[in-house]
């Protein structure tokens, strides 16, 4: 469900009337932390160029321009005292070193694409970090490297890349206005993830500020802190100017597909038959299976269920190949559509066929919506009664889509202690629980009602999901399973989450927060703590 961009004026007056700024109680640290801005940064790049307060007329509208849930941006009870458009690096070490000095917390956005808004909220004062001017993308050819800074977006990295090669891609997002500086940081996940694993899986250098204003790479941060970063979330780290990132090889031509079942067409055996079959397929192929309900008058509710493929070759070897592997699927020649790696990207995104790569260039996320999302990793087949059970709660909430997407191939063969990204072999399919909704649909007033019926679906779900603990994906962070305060850090709160988000790799990630951040200043509801001193 999308949100046509006509209500934007609407939703624009009731932010305006309905939230406060946060000012602190001692008016000496608000003027003090403005004139230590200054003194911090590259003097010829003036720093005040890049500072919104609530005086500015534009405050409002980048404060609400890359703020993608509106959930979480309208139930915000509070706004940020100021917003730091960093146009320099230096900009970034300022907002750092004086945040630190005068107390106020940083949270650092890029893309605005944080699920629970933590990038752009918090119950105590604070000032919002916004990397999205540091958008630059060098691409060297020769190494088949490029650095990438936190504020370009998946789109500018794809459209950057198919400037240079045909034959070159990354493992990344579908979504192309997500901030890579976040969306590297939790693990970075696409359609290429069964040939090339995640995006992290993919860097080789990065560029991070550290808690005392310094810009450290790979080498000067240390290999543990280069391990925590890739998989851990930044945030509770440093700051992530840059990655370094190795380019991959993609065929010319690649082929997508999309297959679509109704429950009256058998699409309960071909999901339960999918499950078997998607993560054994060869590297080369991708296939997500997405259910969605739908209704087609009245009481006459069925589940649709998509087969959303993309296989790096042309048409006839993936015919061939899903004849052998998968033929109840029935997929034929006019199913298949062959395009260049970077169309491909376009597709998957859901522009329609033959649109621009231009499409790519467009940074912000112009369709809001209200959403609440939740993850689960399988280790399982889900049986078929599983499955009904499923299709029942889906068409019974009816706004709500689930996205099923497989592992297998190279994720296989990867440690799950080589990153901080810890689910690896073992795991059949990751699972996406978005439900969304309209301020049509009640908008922020429905907010508690909406997110009460994503949460039915997940109990639903329990006895085939992960457990001990219930796995979830970082970048589909998901305040239910375990919190902290805005200001706080309880180790053992943190370690509820942290389980969940990093298995056996939590305990190793409070080490590496403890030795680069040992005063805990990079914090936020999911943030990881120190870890405590024997």
């Amino acid at each position: 469900m999308k949100i046509s961009s006509s209500i934007f004026p609407i939703i624009s007056i009731f932010i305006l009337l309905s939230i406060s700024s946060v000012t602190p109680s001692d008016s000496d640290d608000f003027d003090d932390f403005f004139q230590c801005l200054p003194k911090q940064s590259d003097s010829s790049v003036p720093i005040t160029d890049a500072i919104l307060t609530p005086n500015n007329s534009s405050f409002q509208y980048i404060y609400q321009l890359r703020a993608n849930n509106l959930r979480t941006f309208l139930s915000a009870t509070s706004r940020p005292v100021a917003i730091i458009t960093a146009l320099h690096p230096s900009h970034a070490q300022a907002a750092v070193i004086c945040a630190k000095r005068h107390d106020f917390q940083l949270r650092i956005r890029s893309g605005g694409h944080d699920y629970e808004g933590l990038s752009y909220t918090s119950d105590v004062p604070f000032v919002i970090l916004d990397m999205f001017n540091l958008n630059s993308i060098d691409i060297d050819m020769s190494t088949e490297t490029a650095w990438v800074q936190a504020g370009a977006t998946t789109g500018e990295l794809y459209y950057r890349i198919a400037e240079k090669s045909n034959v070159h891609g990354f493992p990344s997002g579908v979504c192309t206005t997500i901030g890579i500086g976040g969306h590297f940081s939790g693990g970075g996940y696409g359609f290429l993830i069964r040939k090339y694993g995640l995006s992290i899986d993919n860097v080789i250098d990065a560029q991070l500020i550290d808690a005392n204003g310094r810009i450290l790479n790979r080498k000067s941060m240390g290999e543990d802190v280069f391990w925590a970063i890739r998989g851990g979330g930044t945030t509770s780290f440093g700051i992530i100017l840059s990655w370094r990132i190795k380019l991959v090889r993609v065929p010319p031509r690649v082929t997508v597909f999309t297959v679509q079942r109704t429950l009256e067409q058998g699409a309960t055996e071909l999901a339960y038959r999918w499950q078997q079959v998607a993560p054994k397929l060869p590297k080369d192929l991708f296939i997500r299976l997405q259910p969605e309900p739908i209704n087609n008058g009245g009481n006459n509710k069925t589940v649709r269920v998509s087969f959303i493929g993309h296989f790096l070759g042309q048409a006839d070897g993936l015919l061939r190949l899903m004849n052998v592997s998968f033929p109840e699927l029935g997929l034929t020649r006019n199913d298949c559509l062959e395009m260049s790696w970077v169309e491909s990207t376009l597709y998957w995104a859901g522009f329609s066929n033959g649109s621009s790569i231009d499409v790519l260039l467009n940074r912000v996320a112009v369709n809001k919506v209200f959403a609440k999302d939740k993850s689960d990793y399988y280790k399982a087949v889900i049986p078929k009664q599983g499955l009904e059970t499923l299709w029942q709660v889906l068409m019974d909430i009816e706004n709500i889509f689930v996205q099923m997407n497989p592992y297998g191939g190279r994720m296989e063969e990867i440690s799950d202690s080589e990153t901080a990204f810890a689910h690896r072999a073992g795991n059949l399919f990751k699972v996406l629980y978005g439900i969304q909704w309209s301020e049509s649909e009640g908008g922020v007033n429905a907010t508690a009602r909406y997110v009460e019926l994503s949460r039915r679906l997940y109990n639903a779900m329990a006895p085939y999901a992960s457990s001990n603990p219930r796995e979830a994906f970082i970048n589909y962070r998901d305040l239910d399973i375990g919190s902290n305060e805005s200001d706080e850090t309880d180790f053992e709160d943190a370690k509820e989450y942290g389980a969940k988000y990093f298995r056996n790799n939590f305990i190793r990630l409070a080490d590496v927060k403890a030795k680069i951040d040992p005063k805990n200043f990079f914090k936020n509801e999911q943030s990881i703590p120190p870890l405590p001193s024997h």
